[in-house]
């Protein structure tokens, strides 16, 4: 069989190594019920652009009628978005397989859903190796190229295009060279954001500063 790394692995690798390690060694792989939920919302774009604002608060991030400009712009762009051609596909690559929430047709594309929020531009660095992965993996299947991919925030009712660039294919390699290659604890990262925000940091033992003891 193939030595075939998942895309959340190559995702959670590169955020942090360590992190994918220890989620190796309880198999904490799976998701948890509020993305499922998420995901419900990139299927179904056209009842959102319809809902009411009572409908809407509490499940989008934006002020509602926000939102929806947001979200009806986003579809008159891209109306395939909501009737993409194929729906919650696992795609199996030459190195990567795993399962994107969309695979849009003309141009060739799959879009990955995010249940957070998008940064202030272009996507998370986890998120553009993943999409770089699923891109690949496309094009395996189809034997044809595929030069980008979308990342979807439909909380925020926004779409991000993610161009599969020789800079981006060179970080895809290099993460799953660290992912293949992992035969125990990598080295730690350190003190940073990803630390205080990690559920492993009390097995990892990173220490963790604030801005005041530092001074």
């Amino acid at each position: 069989m193939p030595d075939y790394v998942t895309f959340s692995d190559l995702a959670t690798a590169a955020y942090c190594p360590r992190q994918l390690y220890y989620r190796r060694q309880e198999d904490a792989r799976g998701l948890p019920d509020s993305v499922e939920r998420v995901r419900d919302l990139a299927a179904d774009y056209p009842t959102l652009l319809e809902a009411s604002d009572t409908a809407l608060r509490g499940t989008v991030a934006p002020d509602p009628a926000e939102y929806r400009a947001r979200l009806g712009a986003l579809l008159t762009r891209r109306p395939d978005l909501a009737a993409p051609a194929e729906t919650d596909v696992l795609l199996t690559g030459k190195d990567c397989r795993g399962r994107v929430a969309k695979v849009l047709a003309d141009p060739l594309a799959p879009t990955l859903v995010s249940p957070g929020d998008p940064p202030e531009q272009g996507v998370w660095e986890p998120q553009k190796v993943r999409a770089v992965a699923a891109a690949k993996a496309l094009a395996w299947r189809e034997r044809a190229p595929v030069e980008r991919a979308y990342v979807e925030y439909p909380r925020h009712g926004v779409v991000r295009e993610v161009s599969v660039t020789t800079r981006a294919k060179a970080t895809y390699r290099r993460v799953l060279r660290t992912v293949r290659t992992m035969d125990g604890p990598p080295s730690r990262l350190g003190d940073d954001a990803r630390c205080r925000n990690c559920d492993y940091r009390s097995e990892c033992g990173v220490r963790t500063r604030t801005l005041s003891s530092l001074l």
